[in-house]
């Protein structure tokens, strides 16, 4: 065992995982100056001071294929880490999201008796909840993001924090949306149409052309249609022009923050995942489009235990923007569901205040923070 200062290990092994363990670990430095931290991480882990013993890029695989030829790597991750739990123990693991590892992980810590935080709760709410027994076993604590999680866990009988989402501390103060429009290049025009399909090229490449198309329909309606594209860091420019050569209207893409870019739509275009909720915190309508592989989507529809697929709709507990899932995604029905909230001021309004509500149901903020706390308090 570690008798000299104390030090956590802390597994991120995917890039939003990456982004959050960095606010984290700041959160604990501050706390704590004098605490160690390693683990699997990115670079903004390493930036805050995390000593990375594997990298997360090298981690973060998605589909049987890529998980099969990095499973080399997955297992040495696996190896080192348990070696530092036996022989090297830290005060606290603290596991970030990245379940399949992070669950394993956490049955070796309980061995070896060290105490085990985890941040960010895997989605087994929505699928495969059975996963919830183990983690049951093998985690002493959860700190939560969403707030239908702190239910679910405590229902399981376990000790369960909600601290709030943690995308509420990463908005940044803004500027006025005519400097915003100016800085974009956009005139103050109306319909200003936001375009978000995904963090991944396999995403992009199959809803973007989708999106494009339906814009395309709706711009005989509107003789001042704009768009704009926030261009996620994960994404090749290339790919992005390539597929926007193929539309009539001019598409206006941005590395700008996310949150400046959303300042300035009046509705989105928005695929399934975090980025619906971005959207929510800035009020912005949408519509909410899921679509995966054949295949995955037969399997989800037998192990998928939830009643809706966006976020907001999830946390609000009920339909408050429009989802449209598998073969529901054609050009027209996009067109289709983004024309009735533009034309219906009355319902645009209604969504507006069921997304301020979601957001307040988001938390305060200080997700970090609080975590932070409670990993101080458990190393205590």
């Amino acid at each position: 065992m570690n008798n000299s200062k104390k030090y956590v290990l802390i597994v991120a092994g995917e890039a939003s995982g990456d982004t959050h363990g960095a606010n984290l670990v700041k959160a604990l430095t501050r706390l704590s100056p004098d605490l160690q931290v390693k683990g699997i991480g990115g670079k903004h882990m390493a930036e805050a001071g995390v000593e990375i013993i594997v990298s997360a890029s090298d981690m973060a695989v998605v589909g049987l294929t890529e998980v099969l030829t990095h499973l080399h790597i997955i297992i040495q991750a696996h190896r080192k880490l348990k070696l530092l739990l036996k022989y090297n123990r830290p005060n606290l693991l603290i596991l970030i999201d990245y379940p399949e590892f992070n669950i394993s992980l956490a049955r070796l810590a309980k061995r070896y008796g060290v105490p085990v935080l985890y941040y960010i709760s895997p989605q087994v709410w929505a699928w495969r909840q059975a996963r919830v027994k183990k983690i049951a076993r093998r985690v002493d604590r959860m700190a939560v993001i969403l707030p239908f999680e702190k239910d679910f866990y405590n229902k399981r009988g376990m000790i369960v924090d909600f601290v709030g989402h943690p995308l509420l501390d990463s908005i940044p103060s803004l500027n006025d949306k005519k400097i915003m429009l100016r800085e974009l290049g956009l005139k103050k025009q109306y319909p200003i149409i936001g375009l978000l399909p995904g963090s991944r090229n396999e995403e992009v490449s199959g809803l973007l052309p989708l999106m494009i198309d339906a814009i395309d329909i709706l711009s005989p309606h509107y003789r001042n249609i704009q768009c704009i594209l926030p261009l996620a860091s994960t994404i090749s420019p290339d790919l992005i022009q390539r597929i926007l050569q193929k539309s009539s209207i001019p598409v206006t893409v941005s590395q700008k923050n996310i949150y400046g870019i959303l300042s300035v739509c009046d509705i989105a275009l928005v695929t399934s995942g975090t980025a619906t909720l971005e959207t929510a915190v800035m009020n912005v309508p949408m519509v909410i489009i899921y679509k995966v592989s054949p295949i995955s989507y037969w399997i989800g529809k037998r192990v998928i235990q939830v009643p809706h697929v966006g976020l907001p709709n999830l946390v609000a507990g009920k339909m408050i923007v429009p989802e449209l899932i598998q073969a529901e995604v054609t050009p027209h029905r996009i067109a289709q569901e983004t024309q009735d909230i533009l034309n219906d001021d009355q319902r645009k309004t209604h969504i507006i205040e069921q997304l301020q509500m979601v957001t307040e149901k988001l938390g305060t903020g200080g997700a970090s923070e609080k975590t932070a706390r409670i990993a101080i308090e458990m190393m205590r």
